[in-house]
């Protein structure tokens, strides 16, 4: 039987759990797993036979625990899918102005160059706490994580978006050439 633990903020248990359990539920009967979740601390403990679908739904949980919404969380079920993050202090320290300032920067305002980098990459990204965490297709992931990366680093949003056109095209026209279409 195969065993992993994680910790997600108490705050995200709830989210975790669902309505009446119904979150827990689905996970558990998609990946053939046991949850036990602390509701106090914010541990859960996942045990299943499969030792890869224990390892699958540590993604997962730690994806809700980060801010995603379950049903964004729940691509990860497909293998194509990944989920990353990043931690904002490896970019700046641990100065709380700075934190907020590098927030709002990835944010931007009303949230357009979050919103900005989620479309041409379609990804979904979320910044929760001090890291900012993305699923979507690997190969979108790690286009998304190169831009996050660019303005964490001070690069101006005008060329984080050029960048991003740039990218967007040249996986559009390698998934046309590989007849998988837009």
């Amino acid at each position: 039987m195969a065993r992993q633990e994680v910790k997600i903020p108490h705050e995200r248990v709830a989210v975790l759990i669902g309505v009446n359990g119904s979150v827990k539920k689905r996970i558990e009967e998609k990946m053939r797993v046991q949850l036990f979740v602390d509701s106090q601390e914010g541990d859960v403990v996942i045990e299943g036979e499969d030792s890869l679908k224990v390892y699958e739904c540590v993604n997962i949980i730690k994806a809700i625990g980060r801010g995603f919404n379950p049903a964004v969380a729940e691509l990860l079920f497909n293998e194509d899918y990944m989920f990353d993050l990043i931690n904002i202090q490896d970019y700046i320290g641990r100065s709380k102005k700075d934190m907020m300032r590098i927030k709002g920067r990835v944010i931007g305002r009303d949230g357009k160059a979050r919103q900005m980098i989620e479309d041409a990459t379609d990804t979904h990204i979320v910044v929760y706490g001090k890291t900012i965490g993305f699923i979507g297709e690997i190969e979108n992931v790690a286009a998304a994580r190169q831009a996050m990366e660019m303005l964490l680093e001070g690069s101006p949003h005008g060329n984080v978006y050029n960048w991003l056109d740039n990218k967007k095209r040249e996986l559009i026209k390698r998934r046309f050439e590989e007849g998988k279409g837009f």
